[in-house]
């Protein structure tokens, strides 16, 4: 069984939470198992248990964010540590980006980063293919078993018995993760923000639509706070036009609707998207007839996912 550390900022706990939730199988099959500071018993000391536990890992992950990068006893004391085990080949690290950050210059910096292409788990359109891909990639890693010890007649089974577990620590679960609290005020500063990346990605989208395609013509314009729409013109003449509101949508108030009504009523939406709630995050999910249509109705969505999904309906006339 190989032994992985996290090592990370307690300001990504909720994405270590999520990460360990997809490494389950992996421990459930004997493969694995976890372990990070918040496992450390009561009135233990902290810096030696960081220290003896990185010193026996197999593999070290190194949960990259700007926060990572900031924090003093990561950067200066675990990624030093971890990169001395892995140069002298006596652990893996295992650099897992999760948040858009500048780690292409850090010290680990040359080794193969996962999900994939170092994409942040954050960008990805849909986190639970993330961190599926990260799984693969780890599981890719992992030290092979060794032979299975020969034993051998004790001669003397007590003192044999008594040595043995003497080197044998109390078991514990790795599954020690529990359910995240989150407030009204949680979902809608999430439905903000999630509203406030969208219509900045639409900007910029049809902005670079622009540049890229002759004939191509387009227009963003922000209402208000709730609202903005969006047009794209061939030739001169509209193929597509689209207004996303926030807190519009009639039974739906607390979605973000999408209408192919260009004026913004507030009452009219083909599309919507609402909050929903996992065990440790925030999510978006479709709840429109055209999800049920395109089956994406059980999607669980970030931001950027959104803003794709949307950007996907408004584009599609160019695209038939």
């Amino acid at each position: 069984m190989a032994t992985l550390f996290f090592s990370y900022s307690h300001k990504d706990e909720a994405l270590r939470d999520e990460l360990q939730k997809h490494l389950e199988m992996l421990r459930r099959s004997g493969a694995i198992e976890t372990w990070h500071d918040r496992m450390i018993p009561s009135g233990d000391e902290f810096d030696g248990a960081i220290d003896r536990k990185m010193e026996e890992a197999d593999v070290i992950l190194l949960l990259v964010s700007s926060d990572f990068l900031a924090s003093k006893y990561c950067f200066d004391v675990e990624v030093k540590r971890a990169m001395e085990r892995h140069e002298a080949g006596t652990a893996r690290v295992i650099p897992v980006i999760l948040r858009p950050c500048d780690w292409p210059h850090a010290p680990f910096s040359h080794l193969l980063a996962a999900p994939t292409d170092g994409r942040p788990i954050t960008k990805w359109p849909n986190q639970d293919e993330a961190f599926l891909d990260v799984v693969q990639q780890i599981r890719k890693a992992l030290p092979k078993a060794p032979e299975p010890p020969v034993f051998r007649a004790p001669h003397d089974p007590a003192e044999t018995f008594a040595k043995v577990m003497g080197q044998i620590t109390a078991p514990r679960s790795s599954n020690l993760r529990v359910k995240r609290t989150f407030t009204e005020a949680d979902k809608d500063h999430f439905m903000d923000e999630a509203f406030d990346f969208m219509a900045l990605f639409f900007e910029g989208s049809l902005n670079e639509l622009q540049q890229r395609h002759a004939g191509i013509e387009t227009r963003f314009k922000r209402i208000d706070a709730h609202c903005f729409t969006a047009v794209i013109y061939r030739n001169g003449e509209a193929v597509s036009r689209c207004s996303i509101r926030h807190k519009g949508a009639s039974a739906f108030s607390k979605g973000i609707s999408y209408s192919y009504d260009y004026q913004g009523n507030v009452n009219s939406f083909n599309e919507v998207l609402s909050v929903e709630v996992g065990e440790q995050s925030l999510s978006l999910k479709p709840m429109g007839i055209s999800s049920v249509i395109s089956g994406r109705r059980d999607s669980q969505l970030t931001a950027e996912g959104a803003a794709e999904l949307y950007w996907s309906m408004l584009i599609e006339p160019l695209q038939r």
